[in-house]
């Protein structure tokens, strides 16, 4: 992840903000902030890779392939974490999550340099998801001795001010909170467990918002650059002949550190085929493939709803849309799935399939170009085969561990 790779990509980010007013919004601030040379400090990732077993059949070897690359808010790696220590067992890998998430938000706090300022999580209001939070905020203080402080959008459009000499990024707090008795506190970096889905920006205001908190020194986890990234366009254009190479294979850029081209085919071959909707598709048979739009679940159309979903789709949005090879799920898993207020009969043996997610941290876009990163947990969601949609706080999917076994 580097900074020539966000210019170039929210290029295409473009094209799609032109039609989904959710990403219009953020690339215009995005744009305004370039316009305006605001200086782009060290960026931290947070980032949740999800993949599905891929049996197509026809004699190919099941494999792993990429669902999706989560740029922010990639949650559920505390309680995921606990659940898979409970067991211990040998074969059960460890999970190092929340130890991991918080050891890159120290990074970050420590790259910004003001030990006393403090870390500031966005949040969403009326929060359900946050235990999964404070196990992080919990890490951040015992091990770290990092305070934290939660606000909301709509608080920080009242508490939140930026500094137009130094860019430094104060939050006001309930007085009496701090106990030197001050009541507003630096930030050394914003972190996003909001702001990921339209419903979290009501009005331009709460955008306006979010564009301060990006226009100050703070380091942003993530930047709109890196948020739009993660976007499934894309997802696709990463696909296209010719993109890798660009990025990776570059020994101008990387040196001795470049990608060789097996390196390459080995990434390509985890990726499903994509298409933008007006290029020519190989296969003739529309149901085969997804229509996917915006990353947050909700957004996929799948088999044999597409034809009349393309049908129905304005001509101008179908750039916001892309066409993306459906995985094949392995036939014949079966476990049963309890939910929640069941009672005895709340558990039912099903055909399952499981998402496998695996978290790593990334800071970079220092003015030394280095990149520091570590791959550090994983997380498991079970559902049922037919579900086509696997959040697990909307109910989809529940949280599993994993068994490794000989091969």
């Amino acid at each position: 992840m580097d900074e020539e790779f966000l210019d170039r990509v929210m290029g295409e980010v473009e094209g799609v903000g032109k039609v989904d007013e959710f990403t219009g919004q953020l690339w215009r601030r995005w744009r305004k902030l370039r316009d305006e040379n605001v200086p782009r400090p060290l960026q931290l990732g947070l980032f949740r890779s999800d993949y599905l077993a891929h049996a197509p059949g026809n004699g190919e070897l099941t494999s792993l392939k990429q669902v999706e690359f989560n740029t922010i808010s990639s949650s559920f790696g505390a309680l995921s974490e606990r659940s898979a220590n409970l067991h211990r067992e040998e074969n059960f890998p460890s999970n190092n999550t929340v130890a991991g998430i918080a050891e890159g938000l120290a990074e970050a706090h420590k790259a910004y340099g003001v030990p006393n300022a403090r870390i500031l999580f966005v949040v969403q209001e009326n929060e359900r998801n946050v235990f999964d939070q404070r196990w992080v905020e919990y890490e951040l203080l015992e091990k770290h001795g990092i305070h934290i402080v939660r606000q909301t959008f709509r608080e920080l459009g009242q508490s939140a001010t930026v500094d137009s000499a130094t860019r430094v990024l104060r939050i006001t707090t309930p007085s009496g909170l701090l106990s030197d008795g001050s009541t507003s506190v630096e930030i050394s970096m914003v972190y996003f467990r909001a702001g990921y889905t339209p419903t979290d920006y009501p009005t331009p205001e709460f955008y306006d918002t979010r564009y301060l908190l990006e226009s100050s020194c703070a380091i942003q986890c993530p930047s709109i650059q890196l948020q739009l990234a993660g976007g499934k366009k894309v997802q696709q254009v990463l696909t296209n002949p010719g993109v890798l190479e660009r990025f990776l294979g570059d020994s101008s850029r990387w040196g001795t550190e470049v990608f060789t081209l097996a390196e390459l085919d080995e990434l390509r071959s985890s990726w499903m085929d994509m298409w933008g909707l007006d290029e020519d598709v190989p296969d003739a048979n529309p149901t085969s493939r997804p229509r996917e739009r915006r990353e947050g679940g909700g957004n996929n159309v799948y088999k044999e709803a597409i034809p009349a979903f393309l049908d129905s789709l304005p001509v101008q949005e179908r750039e916001a849309w892309i066409a993306m090879e459906l995985i094949a799920a392995p036939e014949g898993l079966g476990n049963y799935l309890v939910r929640a207020g069941g009672g005895t009969e709340g558990a039912v043996k099903a055909e399952v399939i499981s998402e496998l997610g695996i978290f790593g941290w990334a800071l970079f876009g220092g003015a030394d170009g280095r990149v520091k990163e570590k791959e550090i947990g994983w997380l498991l969601r079970t559902k049922g085969k037919d579900s086509n949609e696997g959040g697990v706080a909307a109910g989809f999917s529940v949280l599993d561990s994993v068994l490794l076994i000989d091969d």
